[in-house]
């Protein structure tokens, strides 16, 4: 039989920046698009500069459309309320993402914490098949970013070109004109958006802008994959120790403690993480949980409006935004789920561990561990609500309940 290189901890240990590279990789693509990606502490003050300018774009560019577009409908729009409806999902959609990108720029230094740990966990790894169980978990966190990335730039890309083949109904004068339609309503005070080149620029500033608050709302839902499936794998590895603990009556009993001392220290490392991670996505959780349940109410009156009107072009452009909205919460839910199913588990193999082979006091230990265990992982929106599958479940129900009255009210 060959020899198998994974075997050699001098090859695992050279691939960890390597495997970090691809633990961290999406995050890092869409972190630097929006200018989250933490920098260094000895940066210049050039780059200082420079850095501060981009968040100041970040912000101008969002800014740029909610502000004209909530003039528009409250100053100048002389629409139905049913129409004005149409606008006001984007307008809190935009204010949204301005909220949780403040929240993000709050944490950014949790959030390098949290790099430079996860970077240290691919360092400081030693056996073959906990990398393989680190692997594992990296790719489903990097598989849920990228899907989310995917999934929300498509959807309201494919919206945006959608209104720009479209045609409103411009009335000046007693007279109707068409004009081409913008993704988004402007205020005609501030530029009169429905001619050339005006219509461009603003057509261009929008998709901009468009581009700025997916990638905030992907941030958030990625950061928040990535993190938690790494200290779930990390909480993985942790099971594993522990059922390994005791593997044979003749044991060195030192052997034994210091497996023990390894073990605490790792589930108090994997603790503080959780604990930092669940600092930055808290109050985010919280305003996505409230901000899906409304956008899932809305799009889905959108989606019957829009059938009533057999108006196709529309329908498509809706169900893709509403199916990445529906997906972003359910993986908030998802991944507080799975972290509070694994911390339960390490409860769980610390009972079941032959406590009454280790040496001396050492089996006192584990008490402490069962005990920590009992207090429930979790990621919670803003200390009031654990994320999990029931509170998907709830957040379906509440949106589908607000969209029965909203449809019964404007009818």
């Amino acid at each position: 039989m060959g020899h198998n290189p994974m075997n050699n901890p001098g090859i695992i240990a050279s691939t960890y920046l390597v495997d970090n590279e691809y633990s961290i990789q999406i995050i890092r693509w869409i972190l630097k698009a929006i200018n989250l990606w933490p920098r260094s502490t000895d940066i210049s003050i050039v780059e200082k500069i420079y850095s501060k300018f981009l968040i100041f774009v970040c912000y101008f560019l969002m800014f740029a459309t909610m502000v004209p577009s909530g003039l528009s409908i409250l100053l100048e729009s002389k629409e139905t309320f049913e129409v004005k409806l149409r606008s006001i999902g984007p307008l809190t959609f935009w204010f949204i993402a301005i909220v949780n990108y403040s929240c993000l720029l709050i944490h950014v230094d949790d959030i390098h914490s949290c790099i430079k740990h996860v970077k240290t966990d691919w360092q400081i790894v030693k056996k073959t098949e906990d990398r393989q169980v680190m692997l594992t978990t990296a790719k489903i966190g990097r598989f849920i970013a990228g899907f989310c990335a995917v999934f929300m730039h498509s959807g309201v890309f494919s919206y945006n070109v959608a209104r720009g083949f479209s045609k409103d109904i411009l009335y000046v004068n007693n007279s109707s004109v068409m004009v081409r339609a913008l993704p988004y309503p402007f205020y005609s005070k501030i530029l009169d958006a429905h001619f050339s080149p005006a219509y461009e620029f603003v057509f261009f500033l929008q998709c901009f802008s468009t581009f700025v608050v997916n990638s905030v709302t992907v941030a958030a839902c990625g950061l928040a994959a990535v993190f938690v499936m790494h200290a779930c794998g990390q909480l993985r590895i942790l099971i594993s120790w522990l059922n390994k603990l005791v593997d044979e009556q003749n044991e060195e009993k030192n052997s034994i403690r210091q497996r023990f001392a390894i073990i605490v220290q790792h589930h108090l490392r994997v603790l503080s993480f959780v604990s930092r991670t669940e600092r930055i996505i808290n109050i985010i959780c919280l305003i996505e949980l409230v901000g899906c349940t409304m956008h899932i109410c809305l799009l889905g009156y959108y989606c019957i409006m829009d059938w009533v009107h057999d108006n196709k072009q529309n329908i498509v452009s809706y169900c893709i935004i509403l199916t990445s909205v529906t997906f972003n919460i359910f993986i908030f839910c998802y991944i507080g789920e799975t972290l509070s199913e694994q911390g339960g588990q390490v409860g769980k193999s610390a009972y079941m561990t032959n406590w009454y082979l280790l040496p001396g006091k050492t089996a006192l230990g584990l008490v402490l561990i069962i005990l920590r265990s009992n207090t429930a992982l979790k990621i919670t929106a803003g200390n009031i609500v654990q994320l999990s599958f029931s509170t998907f479940g709830d957040v379906i129900k509440s949106a589908l309940a607000y969209l029965n009255i909203l449809r019964t009210l404007i009818t």
